[in-house]
């Protein structure tokens, strides 16, 4: 097969065969093509989208590109949850620990940072110690020690996927639907899941901003899971405000230990409780979402979800003394507080802008070389609705780097709107599909 009549058959908006599709993906892992003819099709591909039977042939040609990790020897069902990504969106640090406390089993494969929005992978980075690049043999060992393992994808899972997300980050072909179902069902079919509880985020700071737009994602999502005989629960939930108050890799870990520890963020509390609930019932440990709910709250309130993190943690590496005490974490060289020029209600956010000054800071990536800087990120202090006066502090930025602060701060700036009059707060969950 020939490459540039491949692009070229996508870019004038045909169909692919299944034979073309597995073409590409194998010979780009084996490193036969170049980046600069994958990042071609990339575009093609998300100008002109694929269909079902093309979005399920790139779905497996990623999934079988490297190995399918076979779990029937650990007893119990195998549950993961997976969110498209926002800005603040810590979740699966907070999910993880509570599910694996309540009995279910939670292979996690996880991603970087995609864009403007941050990545479970650099967030479990910054602590130091911990290893995302696990054997297969000590991935399972550490499953059915702990009840939950948190790593990244290795040469031998989903290699084409790696590939592909990394290339997908910098060259602005992330928000496709068949792009992001495939690169979400490939890692999770391949981690040997029962079931998968889905977090699909809409508004501003998400990759889908519109409703309509996050459904369409939702449903090829499903199909693809049921496609591969997986139990499916989606959340369709808000990103038009940052999830929590922290952005960043240490920040955001920081502030998973305060809700594991029972601190009350009502935003992420709400989504992470509805999320583990899921979870827990398709891990058959509750009736339903509800009592899941009831029992992941239960969870924290005694202590035994944070007693779980901490045992993840230790299992992979990572220095719990820093989990037990965050505050005794190394602290950014350079902090900048920001204070509104204005009083009033604050109506809008561009949630996007937040995200992508997290990125200025050094929170994300702008080049596949860059580096994560752990430190970096933002504390965004107000939520929608609330009643700002002009002095307060709007948000607290944290660098290595001083030139990285002035581009942060006008971006974050330029990104709110104060407004006389009140709103009423979003809805956080927007819809669940069973």
């Amino acid at each position: 097969m020939n490459t540039v009549e491949i692009i070229k058959k996508k870019r004038d908006g045909h169909t692919l065969t299944s034979e073309e599709i597995e073409f590409i993906v194998s010979n780009y892992t084996e490193k036969k093509i170049p980046d600069y003819q994958l990042s071609a099709l990339l575009m093609a591909i998300y100008l002109n989208g694929m269909n079902g039977r093309e979005t399920t042939s790139l779905t497996k040609s990623m999934l079988y590109s490297g190995k399918v990790i076979d779990l029937n020897r650990i007893p119990g069902l195998k549950v993961d949850k997976h969110s498209t990504g926002g800005v603040g969106d810590k979740t699966s640090l907070i999910i993880a620990p509570i599910a694996a406390a309540a009995g279910v089993n939670v292979p996690m494969i996880s991603g970087r940072g995609l864009g403007h929005s941050g990545g479970t992978l650099d967030k479990l980075e910054s602590i130091p110690g911990f290893r995302i690049n696990l054997s297969l043999i000590d991935y399972k060992n550490v499953l059915k020690k702990c009840g939950a393992v948190l790593i990244g994808q290795t040469k031998e899972i989903t290699p084409a996927d790696k590939l592909f997300y990394a290339l997908r980050d910098v060259t602005a072909t992330v928000e496709s639907i068949p792009l992001i179902t495939a690169s979400i069902m490939s890692k999770k079919l391949a981690e040997g899941i029962d079931g998968l509880v889905l977090d699909v985020k809409t508004g501003s700071g998400a990759f889908m901003k519109k409703q309509k737009d996050a459904e369409l994602l939702s449903h090829s999502l499903m199909k693809t899971a049921r496609m591969f005989d997986k139990k499916v629960i989606t959340f369709i939930t808000d990103m038009n405000q940052p999830l929590g108050h922290y952005i960043g890799n240490w920040l955001e870990v920081y502030e998973s230990i305060k809700i594991l520890q029972g601190e009350k963020i009502e935003d992420l509390l709400t989504v992470s409780l509805n999320l583990a609930g899921a979870m827990i019932y398709l891990g058959n440990k509750a009736s339903d979402i509800t009592e899941g709910i009831e029992i992941a709250h239960s969870l924290i309130e005694n202590g035994k979800a944070f007693d779980k993190f901490l045992q993840i943690v230790a299992a992979q590496g990572g220095k719990t003394t820093l989990i037990k005490n965050p505050d005794k974490y190394t602290k950014p060289k350079i902090v900048e507080r920001i204070q509104s020029d204005a009083t009033g209600y604050l109506t809008n956010i561009n949630t996007y802008n937040i995200g992508m000054a997290a990125v200025e800071l050094g929170a994300g990536r702008k080049t596949k070389e860059d580096k994560i800087d752990p430190l970096a990120g933002i504390i965004f202090k107000p939520k929608l609705g609330d009643k700002i006066k002009r002095g307060d502090v709007i948000a607290e930025l944290h660098t290595s780097n001083e030139l990285n602060i002035q581009p942060a701060k006008e971006l974050i700036l330029a990104s709110l709107k104060i407004s006389k009059h009140n709103l009423h707060k979003h809805k956080l969950i927007k819809k669940v599909i069973q």
